[in-house]
């Protein structure tokens, strides 16, 4: 079978960044990038496993039908001809691992394709990301901030002062004024404050002037009024089919505005609105990839040089992970309270720590804390995440547990912090821990107790057979003797405590513990048996 020829070259080609951006989840997962997300993918190809491995600069290379070890080769002819990438579908983490590290020595990304993907979809669509380049007709070339050259040129057409506003009257561009005589109070004021004054605001309300703008295309006329120091105006909304995104402002200067004044305005309208789809569009794709690097570490799936690269972090500095988990382990909460409660962490997190990722992993929310200070301690992470519980129950009236993770070196042994938080939350249900939020140091017997119940409810096999008759007996005849029996050894013996504990006569206790020992023939005076009843006596009855 020959090598699949490539497409012809587009006349530019799009970064790594951009292409997780178009495909991301659920299609493809990065799993490495050691050259980071800016490398240039300029054409897709085809290689099947008959394939002779060679490759050209700038391809992504589609591995079909390698998985594992046969993808190796694709990998070493991509680093060594200049590919950008390859992808690869995986069967196992280990595959994963394996192939990570032959492309990271190769120097070449790698991508894993979702086992159920169709790779002529996947062609398709990295084929449409790159067709999708700005093709470069007049104004969809704007590029980030270049709002304000927007701004500018429709000054120098219609011959005023322009700003241009969200729709919450924000402003995201101004035009330059050489003549500040030129420039009334409304225009000097919503420049300093970046937003429109309250009052003008109000009398632009009782004109109607904001309510033409959400209703109509056309170019609005707002006559000079020198008693409130303001002067001509003309307004125009920018739309996206029915939705307004904002609106463009033109002041008269110390000249009356140009013949063409209104056509201009309607031209620029056309071509900000062609922008802010864009930026909005990008912001969304690239918040969805930096979830999905975020969540790529924490799991460990993916290094931290791509999160690291993409966000321009400083991978050596430490970071920690706190864990957050709603009510018991079995609740399942609405989507909403998700929602709501990944909002309300991400502001208190955003609020202490600038580089704050916050992301959710099942029903679980997690804040990876990048770049921290080297003077912080495990103290101050669980007042944060105090802070946090505190304002979900008082805001929400939802029930948070919180866990602070150990403080790593550096970006690259996350997943180890993460795993510290997962035991901390779990053994904050399986014990019946009361702390609200607890780092291991807080709660270090109670986890690992709770680590020894998992291992035992996992094999049957390590479990007293006496003890698991005593708990089924319970269960046939509704008694209560395996209860007992760890009410008394919680009390270390003490007889009255442990039968106050369970609102029962001292002499019913000493009867039920008589009766179990009779029914199964253990001795509570060996200290083995003592200790291995008061673990496997905590399992769940169902287990």
């Amino acid at each position: 079978m020959e090598r699949a020829a490539t497409a012809p070259p587009p006349r530019t080609g799009i970064s790594l960044r951009q292409l997780l951006m178009s495909l991301g989840e659920p299609l493809v997962e990065l799993q490495a990038a050691p050259a980071g997300l800016d490398v240039e993918i300029r054409s897709v190809a085809l290689l099947d496993p008959e394939d002779p491995p060679i490759a050209h600069p700038g391809e992504l290379i589609l591995a079909i039908g390698a998985r594992g070890r046969a993808a190796f080769p694709a990998l070493r002819a991509g680093g060594r001809d200049g590919a950008a990438c390859v992808a690869v579908k995986l069967d196992t983490p280990a595959q994963a691992e394996a192939l990570s590290e032959t492309a990271a020595e190769a120097g070449i990304a790698l991508l894993s394709v979702r086992s159920e993907a169709r790779w002529e979809q996947v062609d398709a669509l990295a084929r449409a990301a790159l067709e999708s380049a700005p093709p470069g007709f007049p104004g969809e070339d704007i590029e980030e901030g270049d709002l304000f050259s927007l701004a500018q040129t429709t000054a120098v057409l219609t011959g005023g002062i322009v700003s241009i506003e969200d729709t919450t009257n924000r402003v995201l561009a101004y035009s330059r004024s050489t003549n500040t005589d030129e420039v009334d109070d409304l225009r000097r004021l919503s420049i300093l404050g970046w937003q429109g004054p309250e009052a003008y605001l109000a009398q632009l309300r009782k004109w109607g002037v904001f309510q033409r703008l959400r209703a109509s295309d056309d170019v609005i006329d707002i006559e000079s009024h020198p008693e409130l120091g303001i002067r001509r105006r003309l307004a125009v909304a920018i739309r996206s089919g029915e939705r307004q995104l904002g609106t463009i402002w033109v002041q008269e200067g110390s000249t009356p505005l140009t013949e063409h004044s209104e056509q201009a305005l309607l031209g620029a309208a056309r071509v900000a609105a062609l922008h802010l789809v864009r930026r909005r569009r990008e912001l969304s794709a690239d918040l969805t990839l930096t979830r999905s690097l975020a969540a790529g570490l924490l799991e460990g799936s993916t290094g931290p040089q791509p999160l690291a690269s993409h966000l321009g972090l400083d991978a050596t500095r430490p970071a920690a992970v706190l864990g957050f988990s709603f009510g018991t382990a079995e609740a399942t909460p609405p989507e909403l309270a998700r929602t709501e409660v990944s909002n309300l962490v991400s502001v208190h997190t955003a609020a202490r720590h600038r580089s704050a990722l916050v992301t959710q992993v099942d029903t679980r929310i997690y804040v990876l804390l990048p770049q921290l200070p080297r003077s912080i301690d495990l103290g101050t992470l669980r007042g944060w995440g105090q802070e946090i519980t505190e304002a979900a129950r008082r805001h929400l009236g939802l029930s948070l547990r919180g866990s602070v993770g150990c403080i790593v070196p550096g970006l690259g042994e996350v997943p180890e912090s993460r795993r510290e938080a997962d035991r901390i939350l779990d053994a904050m249900v399986s014990v019946g821990v009361t702390t609200t939020v607890a780092a291991l140091p807080d709660i270090q017997a109670e986890v690992l107790v709770s680590e020894v119940l998992a291992l035992l409810a996992a094999h049957p096999d390590m479990r007293d057979p006496r003890l698991t008759a005593l708990v089924a007996h319970d269960s046939r005849n509704q008694g209560q003797l395996a209860e007992s029996i760890l009410a008394y050894l919680n009390a270390f013996g003490d007889v009255r405590a442990a039968a106050a504990d369970l609102h029962v006569h001292p002499n019913t206790l000493r009867y039920r513990v008589r009766r179990a020992e009779e029914l199964t023939g253990l001795d509570l005076s060996r200290p083995d048996q003592r200790l291995l009843a008061m673990l496997q006596l905590r399992l769940p009855s169902k287990t």
